[in-house]
């Protein structure tokens, strides 16, 4: 239910049959939440200086990055409506401008150094000037226009962060460009040659080096190159847009699959705290001309999205956008993370940009993929199945590829596993409906999506690198090295995903030391209400008081899976709960799989993974999947006939 306080405009269902949303629910959305800020901006509203846990930059820094990203957002309302807005959104960023950049203000904004935070708020000053100029820039005084120069120009020639923020200097100096300014050519040049050795096909990139996968690639990588040929013109772009356009395309063939039916994203990755900024590239594709996607499906995917967060609170009942997903929920954000960095959502405004009578904005709406059948989507560059079924809605991502550490130096375990094990991208699994655990003492546990070693005293084994080794069709497996304490050797976990009808099976072949304790963690759920949790020999499951099921069933190789002792059943499967852990609720539960005292050297474990809103019968599932397995091969035979080799 959309909250009273937003006074949207009522649903037209008939122009958009499945969200009901139209453009002028974009613009009242928008102008909410511009609104709510001004109470918290500084007077000459060069900061906005917002509620919430201050970053790790001050509150200097957190005050600009309230002016600079809620900016965005008013240039794509500013720039959509043609300058028909109430005015006082108008003067009060280019009040903001006077004051930000005049060195004796108490508002000033800090000076542009190397791999400063003002490098990325700059950037989004730089796209919202360029959008707005006929409204903003031209109509500023000259001494203004000067300062705002000399501002952007700490750019010139400044060294960024090796990753996307080498685009925040490209939009910043070819801004510079735009407006007659002395600018470095070659600060451009090669910042755009730089990404070309991050793209790795199909559309994707990593953001720097190693393999580093999330929405930055759609909000960061996809989205700058192209609004920088916005800026530069197709005389002075030396050929690279239509490299960037074919590229967009080809991303967006595969990204509606990241969308549930409710409109959520997959739960993957950091700075999730920007929500629909998930949007931007989908909104790019239409504003470049590149997508493939029918108009109605834009719409529909993009005001699914935007809709789904507004009916879970976001913005709040003030009107603004806090750190959490729906709630406020500080674990799951980065330190970098102040209290306006949620504005970065403002990039899914972009649509905006798009005129009234655009196509996206008057045809009909058109079905998710999701909506209209199951999908299984592989996605060999990130190394991620994504695994879709119509009747719950929900999309699961499963992980073979991403981990967001720097590229090992060498090929060899000894060597390449000792980077950080970040929950958002070190699980086997994600979703659209679920969270994972990330409170620092749940992540010191190690319990969902994960199949660890544990050590006597109860360390966990950390998924830090992942090796990819295969994603096609409907199956992927990747190795870790695992490590333990005071044990100087590393253990190969090697686990294959075999996705069938709605379950995912996982074929783990596990080196482990005599001794050691394997367990397996399923999806954490999570909800308002303490989740209902059951478990028997060799299975587990956990389920929401809104009917989400997550459940683990041991089909080979765990203790108690078929013929084990009741007391063993006890100690082989059971639910792990916690409290304020998970960014869907504040109460948590993981089913888990365990198998004690292991012989020492090779052994293979086989599980069947559930997350579905039916209910799920464990000892049925069991039944449904046939294993042999022996030292060379596993093969799985389910009950249509289909058998799969790992």
């Amino acid at each position: 239910m959309t909250p009273p306080f937003l006074h949207l405009p009522p649903t037209d269902r008939l122009l958009s049959s499945r969200t009901g949303w139209t453009r002028a629910h974009w613009e009242a959305s928008a102008d909410r939440m511009l609104d709510a800020l001004a109470p918290y901006a500084t007077p000459g509203f060069a900061q906005y200086r917002l509620p919430g846990r201050a970053s790790w930059s001050g509150v200097v820094s957190d005050g600009l990055e309230g002016y600079a990203r809620s900016f965005l957002m008013a240039a794509f309302r500013i720039a959509g409506a043609r300058g028909d807005v109430e005015p006082k959104l108008i003067e009060r960023y280019a009040q903001g401008l006077a004051t930000g950049t005049d060195p004796a203000s108490t508002e000033a904004w800090p000076r542009l150094t190397d791999c400063s935070q003002q490098m990325v708020e700059a950037a989004s000053i730089a796209v919202g000037l360029h959008e707005t100029r006929p409204w903003i820039w031209d109509k500023l005084d000259t001494r203004v226009q000067e300062r705002v120069v000399d501002w952007f120009s700490g750019f010139v020639g400044g060294r960024t962060w090796d990753n996307n923020w080498r685009l925040f200097q490209v939009v910043s100096e070819q801004f510079l460009a735009s407006v007659g300014a002395p600018y470095s050519r070659s600060d451009i040049e090669s910042n755009l040659d730089r990404i070309e050795d991050w793209y790795v096909g199909d559309g994707w990139y990593t953001d720097g080096d190693g393999r580093n996968f999330d929405y930055y690639i759609g909000w960061a990588m996809h989205l700058y190159p192209l609004l920088w040929s916005r800026m530069a013109g197709p005389d002075d772009d030396g050929g690279r847009t239509e490299v960037y356009r074919q590229r967009l395309s080809r991303f967006l063939q595969d990204y509606p699959h990241f969308f549930g039916s409710d409109g959520a994203p997959v739960h993957q990755g950091r700075s999730l705290t920007y929500r629909f900024a998930a949007l931007a590239p989908v909104w790019m594709g239409a504003l470049a001309d590149c997508t493939p996607l029918a108009p109605g499906l834009t719409r529909r995917l993009a005001s699914g999205t935007l809709r789904h967060f507004v009916e879970r609170g976001v913005p709040d009942e003030r009107g603004l956008l806090t750190l959490g997903w729906y709630d406020t929920f500080l674990p799951s954000t980065q330190p970098y993370s102040g209290p306006a960095s949620p504005y970065w959502a403002s990039k899914g405004f972009l649509g905006l940009l798009l005129p009234a009578d655009h196509p996206v904005w008057t045809e009909r709406e058109l079905p998710l993929p999701i909506e209209e059948s199951d999908q299984y989507t592989a996605l060999p560059a990130p190394g991620w199945l994504l695994h879709a079924t119509r009747h719950d809605g929900i999309v699961r991502l499963i992980n073979h590829g991403s981990d967001h550490n720097p590229p090992a130096a060498t090929d060899d375990t000894t060597d390449a596993d000792t980077g950080e094990a970040d929950p958002h991208y070190a699980k086997l699994a994600y979703s659209t409906a679920t969270a994972p655990e990330s409170a620092p003492h749940a992540v010191a546990r190690a319990v969902d999506g994960h199949l660890a070693l544990l050590a006597p005293d109860g360390t966990p084994s950390r998924r830090r690198r992942i090796h990819p080794l295969r994603c096609e069709d409907r199956v992927a497996s990747s190795w870790y090295a695992a490590r333990l304490p005071r044990d100087d050797r590393a253990y190969r976990i090697e686990t294959t995903s075999v996705l069938h009808g709605p379950w995912e099976i996982r074929v783990h072949r596990v080196e482990a030391p005599e001794g050691a304790v394997v367990r397996e963690g399923g999806h954490a759920v999570a909800h308002a209400e303490r989740p209902f949790s059951s478990s028997g020999p060799g299975w587990a499951l956990t389920r929401t008081a809104d009917g989400l099921t997550s459940a683990v069933v041991a089909l080979h190789g765990w203790d108690a899976a078929a013929d084990g002792t009741p007391e063993e059943a006890a100690e082989g499967a059971g639910v792990a709960r916690d409290v304020q852990s998970n960014a869907y609720g504040p109460h948590s539960a993981i089913p888990y799989l365990r198998s004690d005292r292991h012989p020492g050297g090779r052994s293979i474990h086989v599980s069947l993974v559930a997350l579905s809103r039916d209910t799920v019968h464990p000892q049925a599932l069991r039944e449904s999947v046939a294993v042999r397995a022996d030292d060379e091969s596993v093969v799985l035979t389910f009950l249509d006939g289909t058998t799969v080799e790992v």
